[in-house]
């Protein structure tokens, strides 16, 4: 088949030479790519000013309910892209990872977006800043989306998930994208990305694709427009550098490959599960998508008195590996992409040889006797590196296949120090059921890491594993690894927008943001706010309450009820004794029992029910006869797209008789359109 770009509304051909792209397993031909002839200046127009817009018009929550939308549409198709996922060498499962747990990276941002995000256009970053002394003069930090496009270039190993986990945070910032897979393994992600615009999901200009070079894209970039790139160091490096990115201080996340290494604790002896489920992590690593995954682990580093042991648990259960044609039941790690990339594994391997052995050459492994010839199967290998402080070849070459060496180490600093040499990975993972000496390892290897994983007997059973970049998790890391950060929840979304000061008075700043800001105005109409319905509620609508004495009747019956006898609410000497007291207080919690019971409005209504509080503080000790009064303030709505109801957010403040601030946090409550 002819792939084609997806550009300006409407799919393209190239019009150069094309490349044949052929399967792993066959080595027969799959496709034709080419990307010559394209406009890529009108494309990345065209993304600022179609897609954009739309995007932009749109609120974080109804960004984040077409990423479920889509996420439900490709699952309905999932078979369609199995299939073709057989043609880059992915069993099933590999192709699972990719295939569906990309589409699971959208509905996780979808949920997160709904939750963790306003229904609006912007997003608010901590709480207020006060920048005068009465406080009529204000700060607060938010992000809105950039106003440009995102270039996502993306590597061969995860044609699906590669392209999603970039695009859901991408989309749910407001931010249109254009995608460029990497060639060799292109045809499948052409062909999800045919049913990402056959859905009609998105607004239009909101996605295009490039399949093929990307030509003199980057040549237009401006200051707007973000740059992605997950592959090499050395391409990313030749990226980074590009005279147009660096002009317009173009935003440039790199996730390159990395020297990941896992660490057995000295603890984790033969016949301890963590010995077992080290064991069983490399090699799985090493097999699973047959070794070509950034995250794999490449260094094995375990105590040197373990490393017979080590080596030969792996060799057996790599024994148990069978490799082949993903599509026979049997096969449990498939071909690599592309015999091109059998020639560089092969030629990585001898290199490594030079200062390690190869402990294990593939020579009989089960089923590398009857692949297709002309496949690109590569058997799995497992070296040894004795001397591994003498020796940088296996800390900077990189085998990019079914490879790891086993490195001994004799003391925990020097496991430190090895760990550290890889200089800069995407993970770790420490495996040891003794807190502290993982405790060590990760102050001692964590500003080289972006993640690390801990692995025991606790949690070995519901583990993720080590090589899988999850969603809320941020994936990327310092030096080497690229030194970006993808996903991460929010934090991947933030990516995408443009962080502002903003300075002003809390009566404008809450307007903006759509959050009620203290020392904002407060509209006390005389309608009671649990009155309103979520349409008819505004931000800044108001009551003070009523005032209420509480007595030692009060805070003795409270005690009782609650059984909560602290000394502080039963014992005045006791009390005064305490520097933060002038004698017997009343409960904390009896101060908003009480605050509520001044503010509520009992009647039904549009509230529909309390589900918490946040941000309590009890900040001016309450004594027998003093009296309360409640400054009760909407302070944020937040509709659901597909409900009859909202989340209402209320600014609570409780003072006593002399206006000191005794209490202050946010009610939330559902409340009905």
């Amino acid at each position: 088949m002819q792939l084609q770009s997806y550009a300006q509304g409407k799919w393209v051909s190239g019009t150069g030479t094309p490349v044949t792209l052929t399967s792993a397993v066959t080595g027969q031909p799959v496709a034709d790519i080419n990307s010559d002839g394209l406009d890529f200046a009108g494309m990345a127009d065209y993304a600022r000013t179609v897609g954009g817009p739309a995007l932009r018009e749109l609120t974080f929550h109804q960004r984040a309910m077409k990423l479920k939308e889509l996420a439900l549409y490709l699952q309905e198709r999932k078979e369609e892209f199995y299939k073709l996922s057989r043609e880059t060498g992915a069993t099933r499962s590999d192709s699972w990872v990719d295939i569906e747990g990309g589409i699971a990276t959208l509905f996780s941002f979808s949920g997160k977006g709904r939750r963790e995000m306003p229904n609006g256009h912007v997003y608010i970053d901590g709480q207020p800043e006060v920048l005068s002394r009465k406080g009529s003069f204000m700060g607060q930090h938010i992000y809105v989306p950039l106003e440009g496009v995102a270039v996502h270039i993306n590597a061969f190993n995860f044609p699906c998930w590669g392209m999603l986990e970039k695009l859901a945070p991408t989309l749910i910032a407001g931010v249109p994208a254009i995608v460029k897979p990497a060639s060799q393994s292109a045809f499948l992600t052409e062909l999800m990305f045919r049913a990402i615009i056959e859905s009609g999901i998105f607004p239009e200009g909101s996605l295009q694709l490039v399949c093929g070079s990307v030509g003199d894209l980057l040549d237009h970039m401006t200051c707007q427009d973000a740059v992605t790139f997950t592959g090499s160091a050395a391409t990313g490096l030749k990226l980074r550098q590009h005279p147009k990115l660096l002009e317009n201080s173009v935003r440039f996340t790199m996730e390159a490959d990395s020297l990941n290494a896992s660490i057995l604790g000295p603890d984790a002896e033969p016949g301890t599960p963590e010995f077992d489920l080290y064991v069983k992590e490399v090699v799985r690593e090493m097999t699973t998508k047959a070794g070509q995954r950034c995250t794999c682990i490449r260094r094995a580093i375990v105590p040197r008195k373990f490393v017979p042991e080590v080596i030969e648990a792996m060799k057996a259960r790599l024994q148990k590996v069978m490799v082949g044609d993903p599509q026979n039941e049997e096969v449990r790690m498939g071909a690599l992409v592309s015999k091109d990339q059998c020639t560089e594994v092969a030629e990585r391997v001898a290199q490594l040889s030079e200062s390690c052995d190869i402990v294990y050459d593939g020579a009989n492994h089960p089923g590398m006797d009857s692949v297709p010839k002309d496949g690109a199967f590569f058997a799995p290998h497992l070296l040894y590196c004795d001397k591994p402080l003498e020796s940088r070849a296996v800390h900077d070459i990189e085998a990019f296949g079914p490879v790891s060496t086993v490195i001994p180490y004799d003391s925990n600093e020097q496991a430190i120090e090895i760990a550290r040499m890889g200089m800069g990975s995407l993970v770790s993972s420490i495996f040891t059921y003794d807190d502290e000496f993982a405790r060590q390892m990760v102050l001692g290897i964590g500003s080289w890491h972006g993640r690390i994983l801990i692995g025991n007997r606790d949690c070995g059973k519901e583990s993720t594993g080590h090589g899988s970049a999850l969603p809320n998790l941020i994936h990327g890391g310092p030096g080497r690894a690229g030194g970006g950060q993808e996903m991460g929840g929010v934090r991947g979304v933030l990516h995408y927008m443009q962080a502002v000061a903003l300075q002003g008075s809390p009566t404008t700043l809450s307007h903006i943001t759509d959050r009620w800001i203290a020392g904002a105005k407060r509209n006390d109409d005389g309608i009671h706010p649990f009155r309103k319905s979520l349409g008819e509620l505004k931000i800044g609508d108001s009551i003070t309450t009523e005032k209420r004495k509480v007595t030692l009747d009060d805070i003795e019956h409270f005690a009782e009820f609650s059984g909560d006898k602290f000394y502080a609410h039963m014992d005045e000497e006791a009390a005064k004794a305490n520097p933060f007291f002038e004698g017997r207080v009343a409960h904390g919690y009896f101060i908003v029992s009480a605050a509520a019971g001044l503010f509520v409005d009992p009647a039904p209504g549009p509230v529909l029910a309390n589900y918490g509080l946040e941000n309590l503080r009890f900040l001016t000790p309450l004594n027998p006869d003093d009296e309360i009064q409640v400054e009760f303030t909407c302070k944020q709505k937040i509709p659901r797209e597909n409900e009859e109801y909202g989340e209402v957010r209320w600014d609570t403040r409780v003072y006593n008789q002399t206006g000191e601030l005794v209490a202050t946090y946010d009610v939330l409550t559902m409340v009905a359109k």
